[in-house]
């Protein structure tokens, strides 16, 4: 129920049969748009046709916007007016009519109004992935948020979609997490002091997971590092695993399969794709030159197996293995992007942090060279987050570490206000999140002002005593829209057109300004009435304008559908 999408094919079709009549002449292929006119125009919609099909039709823009809009007003008996404006643009206009039923199918598609299910492919979403090495931090909240919205988002136009966290459980950095479990076991049950090295976690979580494992009692003696390394770095990454699973619920993200690099290199997933990619000769011998920043001096060139990542659009080829014979974290990604696209999804999206914007091109190349390039892969980059209050840097505590937590931050702030506020921007632009702003009953905080828009909308039915979800007869005769009523329709309109893009680009940002847009116009309208009885949403005799009930009702739809792929309550009480 795209408004502009349906009335751009409406349009493309009454050109085609104006082209039968010999009326106009339009090429064989060609596109129009019908978007949203300017803001200080009346219209409902803007069509561009004349501008487009003015240079073949051999005449100017103008002049053959006269014609279409002769042709369109006989066509289209719900256009009651059309204004040709600026270079050619046709202004439209629909009549009351229209509206009504528009309002009308708006509640009765109720929570599926703005889907469009045309179109279903078969997605993985991988995001937040953050190394099982302790609680997620603020960094990956961002990442969190926009992963499960984008599959929200997704799923609501009818896609399949399989949210996924890849463990990176193999390397170095895990011995260091591992040990760091090891000598903390040894602190509480021997008094031996926690070394001071920088490869070990420091975070007090490391000392509840040590509890934990000496609680548990599955390993009997701690006397040997090496002995029971494999069962100690099994308890613990179960607990670090455990521990990150809670913070994503603490945000509402709950993930449909964790996939272990562990499990890839028994497996020898990583062999089986180097030797397919050699076959293809995209696996080859060579030396790299010292990265950029990294002195000469200190590099040392040597032969090493190279992934060809050039060929396809990388700046440098990817070494696929380290001097000592094991994996790169490189070749451990190829070897985990070959196993998505042997489960065949359609499209790969890969929800990255800001340090992982250089890995993108070679991921990239190693998808299209393993699915000989009919696998998409998409990268988003979310960009970092900075956290003010009263203007200021703000810190909270690091008890868990070096770094603030996802836990910390629901605590001070809930998950609704974190979720709205992480998407109030692009993904790729860095993010001030001021606590101020998000914890203040004002218009100046977003989530509050839409939510409160809800509750508004729930008290009005509650005083009547109706049912906010049952059904309202509208008296089409007695339909008399006053101009901000069409302003909070025509915004409605737009909802589908909302949805539609943020799923098309990828960009969930665009919900919360829509939704923030929508409650403006009502809290507008709200504010009206304490100066003006027309305006009032119950008069003082208490009779009831159903036509203005059904576009609260509407509205609640809108806003419970929007708040909800962002996975934001919709309270009915504030």
């Amino acid at each position: 129920m795209n408004l502009f999408l349906e009335y751009q094919k409406k349009i493309i079709n009454c050109l085609k049969n104006l082209d039968k009549k010999k009326v106009i002449q339009i090429p064989s292929n060609f596109n129009i748009a019908v978007e949203l006119p300017p803001k200080n125009h009346k219209a409902d919609i803007s069509c561009n046709a004349a501008m487009v099909l003015a240079k073949i039709n051999n005449k100017s823009p103008i002049n053959l916007a006269e014609i279409i809009k002769k042709h369109l007003q006989l066509n289209f008996k719900e256009f009651q007016d059309i204004d040709i404006a600026g270079p050619g643009f046709l202004n439209i206009s629909f009549n009351i009519s229209f509206w009504n039923d528009y309002l009308t199918n708006v509640i009765k598609l109720n929570s599926n109004y703005g889907s469009n299910k045309n179109k279903k492919k078969k997605y993985n979403i991988e995001f937040v992935s953050a190394n099982p090495t302790g609680p997620l931090h603020v960094g990956h909240c961002r990442g969190a948020i926009l992963g499960d919205v984008l599959s929200n988002l997704l799923i609501f136009n009818g896609n399949k979609v399989t949210k996924e966290y890849y463990v990176n459980d193999y390397g170095g950095q895990i011995k260091n997490f591992v040990s760091s479990v090891y000598y903390r076991i040894l602190e509480v049950i021997e008094k031996k002091p926690f070394p001071k090295n920088e490869n070990l976690y420091p975070g007090d979580y490391i000392i509840d997971i040590a509890k934990k494992i000496i609680k548990k009692k599955s390993i009997k003696s701690f006397a040997n590092f090496e002995k029971i390394y494999k069962k100690l770095s099994d308890e613990s990454l179960k607990l670090s695993i455990q521990l990150i699973t809670e913070n994503l619920f603490l945000l509402g993200v709950k993930h449909d399969s964790f996939i272990y690099e562990s499990n890839l290199i028994k497996k020898k997933m990583v062999s089986k794709i180097v030797k397919k990619l050699e076959k293809k000769n995209y696996i080859y011998k060579g030396k790299l030159t010292a990265p950029k920043g990294e002195l000469t001096d200190e590099w040392k060139e040597r032969n090493q197996l190279l992934f060809k990542s050039t060929f396809f659009g990388d700046d440098a080829d990817r070494p696929i293995q380290k001097a000592d014979g094991t994996w790169t974290y490189f070749a451990g990604d190829m070897a985990y992007h070959a196993y998505k696209i042997s489960r065949k999804f359609e499209v790969l999206i890969n929800v990255l942090g800001a340090d992982h914007s250089g890995y993108t091109k070679g991921i990239t190349a190693a998808t299209k060279a393993i699915s000989n390039s009919k696998v998409n892969l998409i990268c988003k980059v979310s960009q970092l987050v900075k956290l003010f209050k009263n203007g200021k840097p703000f810190k909270m505590s690091k008890r868990k570490g070096d770094y603030i937590t996802v836990e910390d931050l629901i605590k001070e702030v809930g998950k609704d206000s974190t979720r709205f506020m992480m998407l109030s921007r692009s993904n790729d632009v860095e993010l001030d999140f001021d606590f101020q702003k998000v914890t203040e009953k004002s218009k100046d905080n977003p989530v509050f002002y839409v939510q409160y828009a809800y509750a508004r909308i729930n008290s009005i039915f509650r005083l009547l005593k109706l049912n906010l979800r049952s059904k309202i007869k509208i008296n089409i005769k007695k339909s008399n829209l006053n101009y901000h009523e069409i302003q909070i329709l025509k915004k409605i309109s737009e909802w589908p057109r909302c949805v539609e893009l943020s799923s098309n680009k990828l960009e969930p940002h665009r919900i919360p300004f829509y939704l923030y847009e929508l409650a403006s116009l009502f809290h507008a309208y709200w504010n009206l009435g304490s100066k003006n009885k027309e305006f009032r949403f119950i008069s003082d005799d208490g009779e009831l304008n159903n036509y203005r009930l059904a576009l609260l009702q509407a509205l609640s739809i809108v806003i419970r559908n929007g708040l909800s792929l962002l996975g934001v309550s919709s309270p009915k009480s504030m």
